[in-house]
């Protein structure tokens, strides 16, 4: 008998005030091609294969309780979008490209021993981009 193979994924959906804006963001941070969402309330950021990383929708748009109203409650309040990825050098020269104010300078995560850094994204999320491997220390 063969085995079924499952697939789990997970989609984190954040409330942002402009899809566009923020679709644009996440795509020039990670090196992704720019696409427009599929609507003007609610956009996915996937990579290569078309797997989801991650989806933002519009404040106040249907029915969603936690994403009614961005006077609700604030944008990150108990999340923090922690990515992982292996072109880490790159995403950090895009982000200072990108002229984006580093949260935390890169330095090596205990927990993880990879190179990290982060970055607030335009609706105030932090986001921690990490290197998939080990890598080296920062002075």
């Amino acid at each position: 008998m063969d085995e079924k193979i499952v697939v789990r994924r997970i989609w984190p959906i954040i409330a942002v005030q402009d899809v566009v804006q923020s679709l644009r963001w996440y795509q020039a941070l990670l090196g992704i091609p720019a696409t427009l969402p599929a609507h003007e309330y609610f956009g996915q950021v996937t990579d290569a294969d078309g797997t989801v990383l991650l989806c933002m929708h519009r404040w106040g748009d249907h029915e969603h309780p936690s994403l009614s109203r961005v006077d609700n409650g604030k944008p990150g309040n108990g999340l923090l979008l922690f990515l992982r990825v292996d072109d880490f050098d790159d995403t950090l020269a895009r982000a200072r490209s990108l002229q984006l104010r580093l949260e935390d300078e890169p330095h090596i995560n205990p927990g993880t021993k990879t190179a990290e850094f982060s970055v607030l994204d335009p609706d105030g999320y932090y986001v921690s981009i990490s290197a998939l491997q080990a890598s080296r220390q920062f002075n």
